[in-house]
């Protein structure tokens, strides 16, 4: 899984026409898949995450892919910048200074574990993103988060927060799964300045 910097920009710059089309019309960018290369067109799961001065303003995606790449990419977008209860709506002033991060990722992968300690073992600073599902509690990091978490086993004790478990939490039927992404980011005035150009269709 590997995009050009053809396709990077592409994908970059729809991510900020979504966050335009919010701010002017209250709703998010509707691209077209077919006219995208194969690849862009491709379902796949993804995440956009938003900083503005250096700081979190909003970070949305989905875990398993329900449309193409392309579409994703445009909803998240638009869900970041409007819908992540942990923000304000995003105001029309913040967009200049914004950074745009898009991670596309591949799909989940079970990791069966006897133990937490087997777990941690098996968990790698910055190699992969993970998931934690225990009868109806869900959380994931994405692989940037060992950047602020670089040890495995702080990585899972907030891992386990953000699911709503304890820290200390542990159970036999715990679910787990990790993941990589290809991730990619730039400032949205940067963006604006390349422009996307005509989709390139294949």
């Amino acid at each position: 899984m590997s995009y050009s910097l053809d396709e990077q920009s592409t994908l970059l710059s729809i991510a900020l026409d979504s966050i335009n089309s919010g701010l002017r019309h209250g709703k998010p960018a509707h691209p077209n898949s077919a006219d995208y290369s194969t690849s862009l067109a491709a379902q796949r799961a993804c995440f956009v995450t938003l900083k503005h001065d250096e700081t979190l303003r909003g970070c949305i995606g989905t875990l398993e892919a329900r449309s193409s790449l392309v579409e994703s990419i445009a909803d998240n977008a638009y869900a970041a910048a409007f819908s992540d209860p942990r923000f304000p709506a995003l105001d029309a002033t913040e967009v200049e200074d914004l950074v745009i991060e898009v991670s596309v990722l591949s799909p989940l992968e079970p990791v069966p574990v006897t133990s937490e300690q087997e777990l941690l073992d098996k968990m790698r600073p910055g190699e992969a993103g993970w998931l934690l599902q225990e009868n109806g509690y869900r959380g994931t990091f994405l692989p940037s988060v060992w950047e602020s978490l670089g040890e495995p086993a702080e990585f899972l004790r907030h891992l386990k927060m953000k699911a709503g478990l304890a820290p200390d939490y542990w159970s036999d039927t715990l679910q787990i799964w990790r993941y990589t992404t290809d991730s990619f980011a730039a400032a949205a005035s940067a963006i604006a300045a390349l422009g996307r150009g005509a989709p390139n269709a294949g």
